[in-house]
């Protein structure tokens, strides 16, 4: 696609942009059914199922970027994609529920567990940065690191699959005027149009928006890719904004739906559970390529990272002090995050000097 006319890449990226955000839509939907009639909802299978499910626009643009081998692509969009993802949470607080005695999303759904999944996140963005240092060691087509990603992703859900079902505090680790949810990682959602649904239709809705979804994120990583280089955006720049961006519609979608449904405690579980996943494709992109993937991270990789992990922070901070306060409509932590990515984004365009 690299010869094709700018406008003809940009109505591509469009056009895929649209079937991620159909596609993602109807596969959280089927997933949820799914995830009930076959009661894995509460098994650790059934977490990493819903993972996936939700992250099949990354998974196929990484993918398609091992196998091109331009790996910073995939690089950028998995660091870019959890900051940006974390900044949905944002949208979330400010559009999701409106109203002058609305208090801010993190006072709403208020729980330890959701410290625990933002912890989760952190340690697992402190090995990237760790593994970014490493030597390019591979063996099996594996790098040390990147199993080291993988091992503690599925720690985390352990750890956060028994927190939601018992801790050693009061109400479970919940505020007493926190929103009525259920606790623990990605359990249950609003209620799906689909349950009326034969087992046979949601499957096969299931199988077509996977198949869309792949599809479409591979359009959106070449077409997106080719116009990049047209107009000189750096791998790094377009795979952490725009392309993270379009990866994200399908959470902004149903994460606005739980909230407005009143299950904020999910809105913000599905965002930071997503975002400790995606590191995990990493492994994904290794074994495909054969290299040592985050050894080849750059200045700008090891930046995103690191911003990522202070955005997780600061509504790590907000959930244990759940602040009343908000502005322009939105929590005071969100609005700082809101700033802290703004000055990110700036600051990555010094970082590559784009």
């Amino acid at each position: 696609m690299t010869g094709w006319p700018i406008w003809l890449l940009v109505l591509i990226f469009v056009v895929a942009a649209a079937v991620v955000w159909v596609a993602g839509i109807q596969l959280s939907r089927t997933t949820d059914v799914l995830d009930s009639r076959l009661h894995i909802g509460s098994a650790l299978g059934g977490l990493i199922v819903l993972a996936v499910a939700t992250n099949l626009p990354e998974i196929a643009i990484t993918v398609s970027a091992a196998l091109s081998g331009d790996l910073s692509v995939a690089l950028g969009n998995i660091l870019g994609g959890i900051a940006l993802q974390t900044v949905v949470l944002v949208i979330l607080d400010a559009w999701g529920k409106r109203g002058k005695n609305v208090p801010p999303l993190t006072y709403r759904a208020a729980s330890l567990v959701l410290v625990l999944e933002a912890v989760v996140v952190v340690a697992v963005l402190a090995i990237v940065m760790a593994g970014s240092q490493l030597p390019a060691l591979v063996f099996l087509r594996l790098s040390p690191d990147v199993v080291l990603i993988a091992v503690v992703w599925v720690i985390g859900l352990l750890l956060v699959k028994r927190a939601g079902s018992s801790l050693p505090w009061e109400r479970k680790g919940n505020a007493p005027d926190a929103s009525p949810h259920v606790a623990g990682h990605r359990r249950s959602k609003p209620e799906s149009p689909h349950q009326q649904w034969s087992t046979g239709r949601v499957w096969l809705v299931f199988g077509i928006s996977a198949l869309a979804t792949l599809a479409a994120g591979v359009m959106l990583e070449a077409s997106g890719d080719a116009a990049s280089k047209q107009i000189g955006l750096s791998g790094v720049l377009f795979g952490a904004t725009v392309l993270a961006l379009a990866t994200s519609l399908p959470e902004i979608s149903t994460g606005l739906q739980a909230v407005k449904q009143g299950d904020d405690n999910l809105a913000m579980s599905d965002i930071f559970g997503g975002n400790a996943f995606l590191p995990v494709l990493f492994l994904v992109a290794t074994l495909i390529s054969g290299r040592a993937v985050l050894p080849h991270a750059n200045a700008s990789d090891v930046y995103l990272t690191a911003l990522a992990a202070l955005l997780t922070l600061i509504y790590c901070v907000g959930l244990v002090f759940r602040p009343t306060t908000r502005v322009l409509g939105m929590g005071v932590d969100s609005a700082t995050v809101l700033v802290t990515y703004l000055l990110g984004v700036a600051g990555l365009f010094a970082v590559t000097g784009a």
